[in-house]
């Protein structure tokens, strides 16, 4: 997985449960009216929706859910970058100047460390859930739906 898929992903849903959330989804959307904008509107629909979720499984103290969540956008933002390889420039962008400032600073600090060591937020490979092909984020229970790259 691209290193920057994976942070990006993982950092994008840390960001949700932040002040800063509005400012970091109005970066996110403003990438997809670049390089997609036909799919921009569904997308800012989608983060919406995904910050609920957030939310409520912090509230819930479920963060199995959370990385749940990170994996599922960890691969959709991975499809984008196989089927538009210049998509990684814009992710790189966003994360460096949206995402990652709208993190608290020790989640800062791990997503970090994670994207220098290669390996998501958490450390293991895919969110931590073993990996033998197909989708193992749970997305599918969760009514997550992935953009068709």
């Amino acid at each position: 997985m691209d290193p920057i898929a994976r942070s990006a992903g993982t950092a994008l849903v840390g960001a949700m449960a932040t002040d800063a959330w509005h400012q970091a989804r109005a970066a996110t959307v403003a990438v997809w009216r670049r390089t997609r904008p036909d799919r921009a509107d569904h997308i800012a629909a989608e983060l919406e929706s995904l910050r609920t979720q957030v939310l409520t499984a912090r509230e819930h103290h479920d963060p199995d859910t959370e990385q749940a969540l990170a994996g599922a956008w960890r691969l959709h933002l991975q499809q984008l970058v196989d089927a538009h390889p210049a998509f990684a420039d814009e992710l790189r962008r966003l994360l460096d100047d949206h995402l990652n400032p709208a993190l608290a600073a020790h989640e800062r600090t791990r997503h970090e460390q994670a994207r220098r060591d290669g390996a998501p937020y958490g450390g293991a490979p895919y969110g931590g859930m073993p990996y033998a092909g197909g989708r193992h984020d749970g997305a599918q229970y969760r009514g997550i739906q992935y953009e068709q790259a």
